[in-house]
This record gives C-alpha cells, structure tokens and sequence, in this order.
C-alpha cells in the first residue's frame, strides 16, 4: 500500500477574499488603470503582504502617513478606515481621496457616532493599534475606550453603568468577544448591544467552517499574513475547535514538511484578505507532499458584494469603462 493512500487536504468554503477586500483592492486596481501611477494608498489596502508587494509593483505606493502624500495628489483610505482627523489632513493637503473603507467598518463608524452624540460611554472591544480600531475610536476618542481581552474589563471606568453600550472591531474571534461582553455585562448589567452584530459574516464564516474541519485534522494551515487579525484568529480558533497543531503562511514556500510527519488529514483555509491563488499554490505544494486527495468542507455560500467608492465608480462610468456601473463579481485572483 502506497504511504500516500488516504492522505488528504480538507479545504474550508468559505475562505479567502471578503466582500470588502474584494472591493478595496478592486478600487486600487481601477484607480491604477484610470490615473496611472502612482496611486497613493495610506497604510496597507489590505492586511496581506503578497497584494501590496504585487500592487507596488504595479504602480501604488504605500504610506503610513498622510503627510507622506504630495499635495494635490490622489490617495486611497485603505478597507480598515480612517478617523475624521485624517480626512482634515487630506483636505487640508489637497489630496484626492478614494475611500476604500469597508461598509461594515463605517457601519461601526456610524454607530460611534450616534452612541457618542447620546452620550454614552462606549467600549470599543478590539486590538489597540489595529488601524480599523484607531478609524473606529478617533470618531469619537472622549467616548471611546478599547477593551482587547477579557481580563481587561476589569480595568473599565465610565461616568453612568447605565449609559454603557458596546461595539467591536470587525475582525476578532467570536468566541472570544463573547466572553469579553459577557464581562462587561458583569460589571454593567444594563449594557447595550450593537443595533446589529459588528463581527462581520465574513470573519464569522471563516471561523465557522475551521471549527468545522478542526478535530478531524491532524494540523491546520492557514494562510494569512501576520498582521491580518482575521488570519491570527484563525489559528487560535483552530486549536480552540480540536486541532492538534495550526500554522500559519504568508505562501506556499513557507510551509514546513516536518509539520505534516504522521499527519494523514491536513485542513486549510485563508483569511479575508487572501487571493485564491495563494492557497491554489499551497494545495499544490501539499499534493507535492503526498496528500492527493482534496474534499471540500463548505458551511456557507456568499453572496454579498460591495460596489466601488461612488468617485471612483463616477470617474470610470465617465470615461466609458466597460461594467463600471455593474453589480460587482468578486474576484479572488484580483493581483494575481
């Protein structure tokens, strides 16, 4: 009998692009066609290192800061957002802007808003430093305080326990977010919800579908980069759901054989902001590797996408760009 026999790949559906990255890094694509190079982008569109690496080489250049930007030139607010004070540094720098934000992080955005002009205190549960939660608290900084795990809750002060409301950052693990608000509810019985769930379905999706494949794998490999917290989360969600190991890739080269010794099912899956030809490259490394045999495992099927920036989406109808006005079909090789 063949060593090989029976081993195989449990490949998680949903996985990879969202509807947001899909559209971000869509925006980049079609600014770049339209303007040419260079197109600014502050911070990384997405958290992935093989997109940026192939949308520089196309022509965007990434920015950490707004000021980096030459005056009058055309940037792009990445899919995290952006708080008001760096839109008054655009505006003040001249600066052509094309809003890449994800709808379900100006959603929260929103809700900021109005909770903040009611007067509430708001727990923003996420990780301090993350660009989507800096967008997020810089709508309303003397509203907000961030809460990253549960045992911070202990630390929360607010001026009114019945006038406390509760939002999250859009990427973080479930389970997790969970606990935190059942401990802020502890500590504030009266604590409001959301209007509805911040987690975003993609981000819920993907960890539905690893909790899943996790205990009938002997390890996990996700594929993700290390600043991307839906790809992090993965791995933690992985080993949580029964997995006896998880790892995680940028790309297939990174893939360690002696990670797969007397393993005989072998489950991958992507974060949100992961073309497929990424983990096209990693099942063919792992066939490479003696696992022929690849069963997709599929929770759900998505249809949700977003339409490009209205500016832009404009710009492109004017110059005649075929389908620019169209309902947009998500494309998993975008940068490929």
């Amino acid at each position: 009998m063949s060593e090989t026999t029976g081993k195989k790949i449990l490949l998680a559906s949903p996985r990879g692009y969202c509807a947001g990255v899909d559209r971000a890094v869509d925006a980049v694509e079609k600014a770049l066609d339209l303007y040419g190079p260079p197109i600014y982008v502050r911070k990384e569109i997405v958290h992935n290192r093989y997109v940026v690496e192939t949308l520089s080489e196309r022509g965007a250049v990434f920015v950490d800061k707004t000021d980096e930007v030459p005056e009058g030139a055309r940037v792009v607010f990445s899919a995290h957002g952006v708080s008001p004070a760096v839109r008054s540094e655009a505006t003040a720098r001249n600066l052509s802007t094309i809003d890449a934000t994800c709808p379900l992080v100006s959603k929260v955005h929103k809700e900021a808003i109005r909770f903040a002009k009611n007067d509430y205190d708001i727990i923003l549960v996420g990780h301090q430093g993350h660009e989507e939660v800096e967008g997020t608290q810089g709508e309303a900084p003397e509203h907000i305080q961030v809460v990253g795990t549960p045992q911070e809750v202990d630390q929360v002060q607010v001026r009114d326990p019945d006038r406390v409301v509760w939002l999250s950052q859009t990427t973080l693990s479930v389970d997790e977010t969970k606990e935190t608000v059942a401990r802020l509810r502890q500590r504030f019985p009266n604590l409001i919800d959301p209007p509805s769930d911040d987690i975003c379905y993609a981000t819920q999706n993907r960890q539905e579908v690893v909790k899943r494949i996790a205990p009938n794998v002997d390890v996990m490999i996700v594929v993700g980069s290390a600043n991307s917290s839906n790809s992090v989360r993965l791995v933690e969600v992985a080993l949580d759901a029964g997995a006896p190991a998880a790892h995680r890739i940028d790309k297939a080269s990174e893939l360690d054989a002696d990670w797969l010794a007397d393993a005989h099912c072998v489950g991958v899956t992507s974060g949100a902001s992961v073309p497929e030809i990424l983990v096209r490259d990693v099942i063919k490394k792992l066939q490479g590797l003696g696992y022929p045999q690849v069963e997709e495992v599929k929770t759900r099927t998505e249809t949700i996408t977003f339409q490009l920036p209205r500016n832009l989406r404009t710009k492109l109808q004017n110059a005649g760009k075929t389908g620019a006005g169209a309902k947009r079909v998500p494309g998993p090789d975008h940068t490929c």
